[in-house]
């Protein structure tokens, strides 16, 4: 029983400090330029110490949803100007889970455009540690249930992240890392059709076979033909939900 059972977890207050003033900035209900409570007004209104005010408000101002200005306090950003990526997993959250269609395709634009390139470098760069680690990630693929989405969402994340690592540019394992949620939940929406699973591993065993020979231009064309395909399938099944 212990193994089955994992420890509840209750968000900190700053937690849902920032959760609550995240869904109302993005909804719109605080509008750009509004200037918000004192600290100590927030404190008393939300009934929290002024520590976790100012903590979230600090991260709110990270994500480039509010500025904090002195002598002012702080004003709600235009976050389509301000924004950092720390930001996309909370418009994910948002949207629980279900991303608009320019904001996916933008998603899929930006991962084709620097994962291509990654696929090519790991092919080059690569050492032997990576590709022992990546044949272990196919192999466990082959003994994961196709229904058993958690788990292979998880082993395709760490397949990619793997190339990242192999390629040997210091800011691409860093860059998919970022996007690691936003990540998981769009490979949990496609792999949510167990039809997808074994083209998916059909297509990590060629890139394997690449980066494993050295062929850069294989390996990146590899990429761009799966990842075409992943785009390709979510875009379809948006047009179901939508339908």
């Amino acid at each position: 029983m212990q193994e089955l059972l994992a420890p509840i977890q209750t968000p900190s207050l700053k937690d849902v400090f920032i959760e609550q003033f995240e869904a109302l900035i993005l909804s719109g209900q605080l509008k750009i330029g509004q200037k918000l409570p004192s600290e100590r007004e927030l404190a008393l209104q939300l009934n929290v110490s002024r520590p976790v005010v100012h903590n979230g408000l600090v991260d709110l101002e990270a994500k480039g949803l509010v500025t904090l200005k002195p002598r002012v306090g702080a004003v709600v950003a235009d976050y389509r100007q301000e924004g950092s990526l720390a930001l996309l997993n909370s418009l994910v959250t948002y949207q629980k889970g279900r991303l608009g269609p320019d904001l996916q395709t933008s998603l899929l634009d930006v991962r084709r455009l620097f994962e291509v390139e990654t696929a090519r470098l790991a092919a080059l760069s690569r050492e032997t540690a990576h590709l022992n680690a990546l044949q272990t990630v196919i192999e466990k693929e082959h003994t994961v249930r196709p229904k058993d989405v958690a788990r292979i969402t998880a082993l395709d994340f760490r397949f990619h992240h793997l190339l990242a690592l192999a390629s040997g540019n210091r800011v691409y394992p860093l860059l998919l890392n970022s996007f690691k949620q936003v990540y998981l939940n769009l490979a949990a929406q496609f792999f949510e059709d167990p039809a997808v699973v074994k083209t998916v591993q059909a297509f990590h065993r060629r890139m394997f076979d690449a980066v494993d020979r050295r062929d850069a231009d294989a390996a990146a064309a590899i990429m761009e033909q799966m990842l075409a395909h992943g785009a390709d399938h979510l875009q379809k099944m948006s047009a179901g939900h939508d339908g």
